[in-house]
């Protein structure tokens, strides 16, 4: 099905509405940075060893890439950044950013975190979702065990047993609180634990609204099948299905291990199929009553997303639908679809500077080597300077 331009994203205005003169300018070196790879690259070696040698370099960060991408240090702080998304209908979610030390300390310190962002959001009337991510609740290592089959030692199922309970504990924090809430998606090679853990998670909390959503990337060739079967599922044991479709964020990883191990790739044969399914996969969801958070920076889909809420009249305001975009990253797409009256998220991560390094970086990573995506940006970037510029 053909997108149709039904909104327009080249609303600059729109789009930098939220940012002062400053701040723009703040955007303009960044994304300048990130457009000569590099400089990109440079400054990324540079963090690292600055950071490594305890070099105070926190107010950098702070002023730049962390500034940019991150919310805040703490729930608090990045509130604050949300207070402001708010303002121009655009909703968020706090994203604890920081990867743990993988013991079981880290798993329950993780866990209370992340029960504190939900406490938090239900304050407020414009962050209605938490996120989790398993393997910062449990060990991964247990969850490739039992996909792989073998059989886990007694501290192994004691550990798993204290992983689930984790996962129940938030998903039913967010039903107690009337929130919502996303599990993020993993590697292929421990995926459905995953699933059966959201799976279990929807049958208890999914029965009367839509409290838990599952995550689907797109750039693996049986997703939109995997997505399928969710559906059929769901109407089988009486649940409502929330799916999160992105394209996907461990391509290169599942690419290696597959060709590592000799098994096939389970990643999509171009970015064409790719782009194809998960325009199918949003289809499939607004037509099949699934409730929808369309998580896209790519222009295309998110217009052929407004064009289907239209075809099938639903109501923008409801919670059938969102859109989401990360912070700091395609502000033309979510300003402009909160600004039309759809529901928009922004994923707002937080956690100390020296401990959300490791995101930062894959952010800058992939900002400088996506087909013109730090371009793109730059440019909108300068258009705006230039258009303030002009009507002073």
């Amino acid at each position: 099905m053909p997108a149709k331009p039904t909104i327009s994203f080249d609303n600059l205005k729109v789009a930098f509405a939220s940012k002062s003169d400053a701040e723009l300018k703040k955007m303009h070196l960044v994304f300048a940075m990130l457009n000569n790879k590099f400089v990109s690259d440079m400054g990324i070696a540079l963090t690292k060893i600055g950071f490594a040698l305890h070099l105070p370099i926190k107010g950098i960060m702070k002023q730049t890439m962390f500034g940019h991408f991150c919310g805040g240090e703490t729930i608090s702080e990045t509130i604050e950044d949300c207070k402001s998304l708010a303002k121009f209908g655009v909703e968020s979610i706090l994203d604890y950013s920081v990867e743990g030390k993988g013991d079981e300390e880290s798993f329950d310190k993780t866990c209370e975190e992340i029960r504190q962002t939900m406490v938090e959001s239900a304050k407020t009337d414009y962050m209605p979702f938490g996120v989790i991510k398993v393997t910062g609740l449990g060990d991964y290592h247990i969850l490739i065990k039992i996909q792989a089959g073998e059989a886990l030692v007694p501290a192994e199922y004691q550990a798993y047993e204290r992983c689930k309970a984790r996962v129940d504990l938030l998903c039913k924090t967010a039903y107690d609180l009337g929130l919502k809430i996303l599990i993020d998606a993993e590697e292929s090679w421990f995926q459905d634990v995953v699933d059966t853990l959201t799976y279990e998670a929807m049958e208890k909390y999914n029965k009367e609204r839509c409290v838990v959503y599952n995550t689907y990337q797109m750039y693996r060739h049986d997703m939109l099948g995997r997505l399928k079967e969710a559906k059929v599922l769901a109407d089988e044991l009486g649940f409502l299905l929330g799916a999160k479709l992105v394209r996907g964020a461990y391509m290169e990883k599942e690419a290696e291990r597959a060709e590592e191990m000799g098994y096939p790739s389970p990643i999509q044969p171009s970015k064409s199929a790719t782009d194809t399914d998960y325009n199918l996969g949003v289809e499939f969801c607004i037509a099949n009553g699934v409730y929808l958070v369309s998580g896209s920076h790519n222009e295309a889909s998110n217009h052929l997303v407004v064009e289907l809420i239209e075809k099938y009249g639903i109501d923008k305001e409801s919670d059938r639908v969102f859109f989401a975009q990360l912070y700091g990253m395609s502000d033309n797409i979510s300003f402009n679809l909160a600004d039309a009256g759809y529901r928009v998220l922004k994923y707002v991560p937080y956690g100390p500077v020296e401990k959300v390094m490791p995101y930062l970086i894959r952010r800058a990573s992939e900002n400088s080597s996506i087909a013109g995506q730090s371009s793109r940006e730059f440019s909108m970037i300068k258009k705006e300077v230039e258009r303030r510029k002009k009507e002073k």
